[in-house]
């Protein structure tokens, strides 16, 4: 959570500046949080609602510069995603991290029920950045991402907009509330990246490898350097399952 000394620092700084100036650090912060999830987009929009409360800034100024630089971030980050993503995971590390009966999967789920895990995600700490990226991996279409990405972010903007202004007078209070409501979100995003890993584990191996690893030990012929490393993770997986 950010301090408040250090949003009042914040806010001192973007009251000196021109207002366009202000707009341009809450757009930035508010696009950095799709590379970085570190940096708070949150705050930005909460600095933004302040200022306007105080005469600084225009509220439905603060709301379509932090809505379009969020949904800009997000698809950018997705844009590269879907043009790199696929390449990475065919071969190497990305192979071995995503194998490719587990990327099939993924993009199953995607194509049945992409727009809506990303509706919700948009409103969850961290898993808001990692499932519109998996999207472009996924090759979801962009009509199908951009929209549950630009609703989920200007309904969530407009009630930290609200919040802020109504609060504008005591920003500890207002903080504590968004870092409060956080903490239960980020007990969700866990509960659910909980139950992505465990999916993970449980799908590495899969049964047409295991009997093309069969057929060829009865053929005696040799394997590659990949097919061994993969062998030797297979056999890792099957050890932790057998671990009561």
């Amino acid at each position: 959570m950010v301090e408040v000394q250090e949003i009042q620092r914040l806010l001192d700084v973007l009251t000196s500046i021109p207002p366009v100036g202000a707009y341009a650090v809450i757009a930035a912060g508010c696009a950095i949080e799709n590379i970085f999830p570190p940096v708070p987009s949150d705050t930005f929009v909460v600095l933004g609602a302040v200022l306007s409360d105080r005469g600084g800034l225009v509220p439905t100024t603060v709301l379509l510069v932090a809505w379009i630089s969020n949904v800009l971030g997000a698809m950018a980050v997705y844009a590269m995603a879907r043009r790199h993503g696929p390449a990475f995971f065919r071969e190497g590390w990305g192979r071995r991290l995503l194998r490719p009966h587990q990327f099939e999967r993924v993009s199953d789920f995607y194509g049945r029920y992409g727009l809506w895990a990303i509706f919700f995600s948009r409103f969850l700490p961290v898993l808001r950045v990692v499932i519109p990226t998996f999207a472009g991996f996924a090759h979801l279409g962009v009509v199908r991402t951009v929209i549950p990405v630009a609703t989920a972010s200007l309904l969530w903007n407009a009630v930290l907009l609200y919040a802020g202004i109504v609060a504008s007078r005591n920003v500890g209070r207002i903080m504590g509330m968004i870092a409060h409501a956080n903490i239960w979100l980020l007990v969700v995003a866990a509960v659910i990246a909980g139950a992505i890993v465990l999916w993970w584990f449980r799908t590495r191996r899969d049964p047409k490898h295991v009997e093309e690893r069969r057929r060829r030990a009865e053929r005696g012929r040799g394997v590659t350097f990949d097919e061994a490393i993969s062998e030797i993770e297979d056999a890792v997986d099957e050890s932790h399952e057998r671990r009561p």
